[in-house]
């Protein structure tokens, strides 16, 4: 595995810090935080850089994948290229104007409600304040078809998962994990803290794009009574 000459330049920039080989058909590139992931990817993606065949972002890496071993060494250089604006990382790290790009509704009568509070010495009541209090932002998707890792919220919510994951956690469902809240799009198995539901709908094919919540988005959660 190699590294860029340049992998350790200031994150200012909007450059990696590293520029990994990732196998022969992809490169893996690390940042220091999930503002900068977005802007590069943002910018990767504007490049549209000869061989990519994708670009996959986390809450501190962006996969590149590349359509052969040969796009691998000039790829590379390319990406050293690739540079954000001050307004892309700006945009990235803050929502314009203070404003969310969509708001979802949450009933808040999670089954870890009173575990969340126990864990970070707040009471039910500032665990919903907290969550509610700031939008949060899209860092990547995963796990399932709209399911999206949200991050930058309050960083006193930052709980561990749950000792013994639930087999069956309800559509609409609202959790925490480490640093991250999101939305069960299904029923499915799951060891999040459930804080509370909606009924927004995260994954609709029905829709020209399925899914919700898409990386780079701000949302807010407003607490509601039903």
């Amino acid at each position: 595995m190699s590294v860029t000459a340049d992998a350790m330049e200031s994150m200012h920039t909007g450059g990696a810090r590293t520029i990994l080989d990732y196998g022969d058909r992809a490169l893996l590139l690390e940042f220091g935080g999930t503002a900068e992931v977005l802007a590069f990817t943002d910018a990767l993606h504007a490049a549209e850089l000869l061989g990519v065949v994708d670009i996959v972002p986390a809450a501190r890496t962006v996969l590149v994948k590349l359509a052969g071993p040969e796009y691998q060494a000039p790829t590379r250089q390319r990406l050293g290229r690739v540079r954000p604006s001050a307004d892309a990382i700006a945009h990235a790290a803050a929502p314009a104007d203070g404003h969310a790009d969509i708001v979802i509704d949450v009933v808040y009568d999670g089954a870890d409600l009173g575990e969340v509070a126990r864990l970070t010495g707040l009471s039910p009541d500032e665990v919903v304040a907290a969550h509610t209090g700031r939008p949060w932002q899209v860092g990547f998707s995963g796990f399932a078809p709209g399911f999206a890792y949200l991050v930058r919220g309050d960083e006193r919510l930052a709980v561990p998962r749950r000792a013994e994951p639930r087999t069956k956690v309800p559509v609409g469902s609202v959790g925490l994990a480490g640093e991250f809240t999101g939305v069960y799009p299904r029923e499915s198995p799951g060891g999040w803290q459930l804080i509370g539901r909606t009924s927004a709908v995260l994954w609709d094919v029905g829709r020209e794009n399925p899914a919700l919540l898409t990386a780079g988005m701000w949302v807010q959660f407003r607490a509601v009574q039903q």
